[in-house]
C-alpha cells in the first residue's frame, strides 16, 4: 500500500515522504480501515517534529482520525464487520491507503455523511464538544467566548455552542475571518488584536453581553488567557485546550478564589483511553447535529495523499484557510 513515512524527526514537510509499505494486519481488538479521507491537524506537525508528549517509534506513518470502510477485523472484535463505514480515532498511521485503529475507538458514520466531512470534523469537534460540555458544563442561555475561533477547534466550538443555545463570542486576531464565524453562528466578534488587551477584552465582552463570559474555550494561552480570566463572569469556567499563542501562562490562585471562577484543562486523547463510552456518545450527538444541519465542518480543501509533504508545508506556514483533507 502507499503510505506516508517519517524516518527521522524534523521539519514535517521535509522528513515526510511517500513509500510502498505492507498492508497492516489487525491484531486483537483492532480493525483495518480502508482510508477514504483523513484531515491534517496541527498536532501532526508536533508529532512529526518530535515535540509531542510521546514520540512514536521510528519509522512511522503519521496521521490521526481517518474516515473509511472497515476492511478486516482482528481477534475478539464483534462490534464491527467488513463494510462498516466508520470514523476511527487512531493516534498514528492514517496518512495511508489502509490504517489500523482500536475497535473501541471507531464510531459508526451515518450513511448520508460524506467521508470528507467526517474526517474534517475529527479531532476538532470531539475536542470542542468535551471542552464545552464536559469541562465547561455549558448550559443553554449562557455566554461562551471562544479564543482562536478561526481555527478548526474554535470553529467547531462556535457551531456547537450555538447549537446548544448559547450566546457565542468569537475571538480572532484577523478581521478577515469574521464573516466565516458569523456564518457559523457567532453573535459577536471579539478583536484579540486590540491594544491593551488585558482590559480591552473584558470591555469588549461586557459591551457585547452586558456582563462576562460564563465559559471561555482557550486555544491560545499567552496574554489571551490572562485577559480572558478578567472577562469571566462570576462562577465562570475557562477551559485550556492549547497554547497556539506561544507562551504557557500562569494563574494566581487568589484570583480564582476572589471571583469564584474555575480553570480546567482538556487532553482529549485521555478521554478516548479512559472514557470510550463517553466519546462514543459525543460522536453520536455530533453526527446527529450534522444530519440535522445544525453543524458542519469548516470550509475544507482536499488534496491527494501523494501530496502529503506539500500539504504539511502549507499547514505549517498557515497557507490553509480552512480544513485540509487528504484523499488516498
Amino acid at each position: 500500500m502507499r503510505a506516508a513515512i517519517v524516518r527521522h524527526f524534523g521539519t514535517p514537510s521535509e522528513v515526510t515522504a511517500m513509500a510502498e509499505l505492507p498492508r497492516p494486519i489487525p491484531g486483537r481488538g483492532e480493525v483495518l480501515l480502508r482510508v477514504k479521507a483523513v484531515s491534517l491537524n496541527y498536532v501532526d506537525l508536533v508529532v512529526i517534529s518530535g515535540r509531542y508528549q510521546f514520540k512514536p517509534a521510528l519509522p512511522f506513518t503519521p496521521g490521526k482520525g481517518p474516515a473509511g470502510i472497515i476492511e478486516a477485523v482482528g481477534e475478539g472484535v464483534t462490534a464491527w464487520k467488513p463494510g462498516d463505514r466508520v470514523l476511527a480515532m487512531a493516534e498514528i498511521g492514517s496518512y495511508a491507503e489502509y490504517a489500523l485503529a482500536p475497535a473501541d475507538q471507531c464510531y459508526a458514520l451515518p450513511d448520508a455523511m460524506p467521508f470528507a466531512d467526517a474526517a474534517a470534523m475529527a479531532l476538532a469537534y470531539d475536542t470542542a464538544w468535551f471542552a464545552l460540555h464536559e469541562r465547561g458544563r455549558l448550559q443553554a442561555g449562557e455566554t461562551v467566548l471562544v479564543l482562536g475561533a478561526s481555527g478548526a477547534v474554535g470553529h467547531a466550538a462556535v457551531m456547537l455552542a450555538k447549537a446548544a443555545g448559547a450566546t457565542v463570542l468569537a475571538g480572532i486576531t484577523n478581521p478577515a475571518k469574521a464573516s466565516m464565524l458569523v456564518d457559523a453562528g457567532a453573535d459577536a466578534i471579539i478583536d484579540l488584536a486590540a491594544p491593551d488587551l488585558r482590559d480591552n477584552l473584558r470591555d469588549q465582552v461586557k459591551a457585547a453581553t452586558g456582563g462576562g463570559a460564563d465559559v471561555v474555550i482557550d486555544m491560545l494561552g499567552d496574554l489571551y488567557f490572562e485577559a480572558a480570566l478578567r472577562a469571566l463572569a462570576w462562577r465562570g469556567r475557562l477551559v485550556v485546550v492549547g497554547f497556539a499563542g506561544g507562551r504557557i501562562p500562569e494563574v494566581k490562585a487568589n484570583y480564582l478564589l476572589v471571583k469564584n471562577i474555575e480553570v480546567s484543562g482538556l487532553q482529549i486523547s485521555d478521554y478516548r483511553k479512559r472514557r470510550p463510552a463517553d466519546v462514543a456518545a459525543c460522536f453520536a450527538a455530533i453526527f446527529a447535529l450534522h444530519g440535522a444541519g445544525k453543524v458542519r465542518p469548516m470550509p475544507m480543501e482536499t488534496m491527494p495523499l501523494e501530496d502529503v509533504a506539500q500539504a504539511l508545508g502549507r499547514l505549517a506556514t498557515r497557507q490553509v484557510a480552512g480544513r485540509l483533507v487528504l484523499l488516498p
